[in-house]
């Protein structure tokens, strides 16, 4: 499996609006092949931000690869640019490939 997250750092009061946007968005994940799971998380809260993560498990590193080359992914970030107000800084990408899982 592979796990990719971004985080974001959402300005105080705003958090409201950008869990708005995360669910009211048409993310396209549940057709594309070797998706999962999707998560957004809420961390912790700092003096200039509230920590959030989005969260996506994938069969492997090369279905998320296919995901991010595709038509759906275009689709789905169209309109990311428009919310930048909400966040400081720019979404910090991080991906794992999972070595051991316990369930």
């Amino acid at each position: 499996m592979f796990i990719a997250m971004n985080r974001f750092k959402v300005f105080p009061g705003t958090e409201a609006m950008f869990e708005e946007v995360w669910a009211t968005r048409d993310t396209h994940l549940p057709s594309v092949p070797g998706f999962i799971s999707f998560y957004l998380l809420r961390g912790p809260a700092r003096d200039d931000h509230i920590l959030y993560s989005s969260h996506t498990t994938w069969r492997d590193k090369a279905a998320f690869e296919a995901w991010t080359q595709s038509e759906a992914f275009r689709q789905a970030h169209r309109n990311a640019g428009g919310n930048r107000s909400l966040y400081l800084g720019h979404p910090e990408f991080e991906g794992f490939t999972v070595v051991q899982s316990v369930e």
